[in-house]
């Protein structure tokens, strides 16, 4: 009952710091305060990384953080645990909650319509693409894929995609060695890697935007072909 009491409080301290002081300082203090909680620090991240992806906070922090906190491969382990349970809850109240709101706010957006089209056919390698990019907002597009066709276990398979950029900046992060130096974190990797991981989203970009413009462009043409006949 104590170790329950301890992740409760853990919890309302997560989100009465989000409540009262600003975003990153907020963020900077709950890390600090994980470091001292032992395993209930891991818990307490992992439900804080949750509550970050389905309110639409942006989660670098985090992911630095971890790489402070935990090191590069338990940092990158809870940092995936935490956003795919995240992401997931995002899609399903994309899905069933706030489907027709989220279904006003994209109507009629080109872009939006030819990602539908494209998930439609081919849903798992879009979300990959769209997971190797650092490009697209990840914490949006959960909600957004949700009011698609896209299948939840195709979604779900289409995470994997995170892991590269997850662990490169859990490992950037872990440079710091301290929470406070936390934002020059990805300034102290050497300058090879950095062009590395600019080159490698660059490419994972440019795959997903002529990938999505090509399936769409075919289904556009399918059905203009079909009206005409």
């Amino acid at each position: 009952m104590s170790e329950l009491n301890l992740i409760l409080s853990a919890t309302s301290n997560i989100i009465l710091g989000l409540s009262h002081y600003n975003l990153q300082a907020a963020l900077h203090r709950i890390l600090q305060g994980i470091q001292d909680l032992g395993w209930i620090g891991i818990i307490a991240f992992i439900l804080l990384y949750i509550i970050a992806t389905v309110a639409l906070i942006p989660g670098s922090i985090l992911t630095l953080g971890a790489g402070v906190v935990f090191g590069v491969v338990w940092g990158s382990i809870y940092v995936l645990v935490g956003a795919i349970i995240g992401e997931t809850c995002a899609f399903l109240l994309g899905r069933y909650i706030a489907r027709d709101w989220i279904s006003r706010k994209i109507a009629g957006n080109k872009v939006f319509d030819a990602l539908n089209q494209a998930l439609n056919r081919d849903g798992l390698k879009i979300i990959l693409l769209t997971r190797l990019s650092p490009i697209f907002p990840f914490s949006l597009l959960n909600y957004a894929f949700g009011v698609t066709g896209i299948s939840l276990r195709d979604y779900f398979l289409g995470s994997i995609g995170m892991i590269p950029m997850t662990v490169t900046y859990v490992y950037f992060g872990s440079l710091a060695e301290d929470l406070a130096n936390i934002d020059k974190a990805t300034n102290l990797a050497n300058p090879e890697l950095q062009w590395l991981i600019k080159i490698v989203s660059f490419l994972a970009t440019l795959a997903a935007t002529v990938y999505i413009t090509r399936i769409s462009r075919k289904a556009l043409e399918e059905s203009l072909q079909k009206t005409a006949t």
